[in-house]
């Protein structure tokens, strides 16, 4: 029913922050706070429950019917745990038990980031209307998720799509995951920048060596800026063909930090998805920046508890129609 609220909760290193969310996608009441990520696993699980606490002083809790969590990885949705990278405190922590005892007696749907970041972008966003699309984020770590057949896909445990973690370079670098040569290791941010310094590159009088100073640099025109994006754009290339060959997709949508290069990555990206992306069957996969900016993972993970639980059906699927 149109009335029918889901309380939202995207959890990250930097914010844990919590909304309502109606079947249009508009968030109706929001708490936000800084997460506690070098404190305990229950000095954070107290930030999440204090969000939740002001949410339910909100009149409109009484129509909440899910909470919804997208959580930053890697999470597990087949036991409620998380074990997020940049919150050492929470290793195998049952996040899912742990909210349901403030929520009440609502269903608690777990997903990654990515995940949520893909509902969003496909409910209200650049991948709209599109059955079978991969969505992706570029920033400290790539993540991502999939909407195959009109529907999200999260996976058992929640962490389908995650496109960072496709090995690129088969005798590459090591990457935090344990694997070589991912998507991530040569596409993120923090990598982009550091191969940038390692290849002679300097930053300016700031002293500024971050990705997007790397990208100023290279809209001016230095070479060794320009060659650092046009590797992470050969990386997330090899990535999003691969994928495109698996799953048949439409379209590719990219946000994050990083997509805010513009055309800096976009360009060398399309260009390099055409060496790539070869079959007929993948070679037309258009690939378009995000749509939606700071509000995309609570929206995502609103409308990944909706869509698990069947809530705002017809509102849904009006949004976003099946083939």
């Amino acid at each position: 029913m149109h009335t029918d609220l889901v309380a939202a909760l995207d959890i990250g290193g930097t914010k844990i922050a919590a909304a309502l969310v109606d079947g249009r996608g508009q968030l109706l009441a929001r708490a936000q706070r800084p997460t506690p990520a070098r404190e305990d696993g229950a000095t954070v699980m107290r930030v999440v429950t204090a969000v939740l606490e002001e949410l339910q002083e909100s009149g409109d809790w009484s129509r909440v019917r899910a909470v919804g969590i997208g959580s930053a990885g890697p999470v597990d949705a087949s036991d409620g745990t998380v074990s997020p990278v940049n919150v050492p405190g929470w290793r195998g922590f049952p996040l899912v038990a742990e909210v349901a005892k403030t929520a009440g007696p609502v269903p608690v749907v777990l997903v990654g980031d990515g995940v949520a970041m893909t509902a969003a972008e496909h409910w209200q966003g650049a991948a709209r209307g599109r059955a079978n699309a991969l969505c992706m984020v570029v920033s400290t770590g790539v993540g991502g998720g999939l909407v195959l057949n009109g529907r999200l896909h999260p996976g058992i445990t929640g962490n389908a799509g995650h496109i960072g973690h496709i090995s690129v370079d088969l005798d590459g670098d090591l990457c935090a995951c344990g694997s070589h040569g991912c998507v991530e290791r040569i596409a993120s941010g923090p990598n982009i920048a550091r191969r940038a310094v390692e290849s002679g590159w300097r930053p300016g009088p700031d002293g500024d060596t971050s990705a997007a100073a790397v990208a100023a640099s290279a809209r001016r025109g230095d070479p060794l800026a320009l060659a650092s994006f046009q590797r992470a754009a050969q990386a997330l290339a090899a990535g999003i063909a691969a994928t495109a060959t698996l799953v048949e997709l439409e379209v590719v949508v990219i946000g994050g930090g990083v997509a805010g290069a513009g055309e800096t990555l976009f360009a060398p990206l399309r260009e390099q998805l055409r060496r790539y992306a070869a079959l007929s069957f993948a070679a037309g996969v258009e690939v378009v920046p995000a749509q939606l900016a700071g509000d995309a993972g609570l929206v995502g993970a609103a409308a990944a508890a909706a869509q698990a639980l069947g809530l705002w059906s017809a509102e849904h699927e009006a949004a976003t129609p099946a083939p």
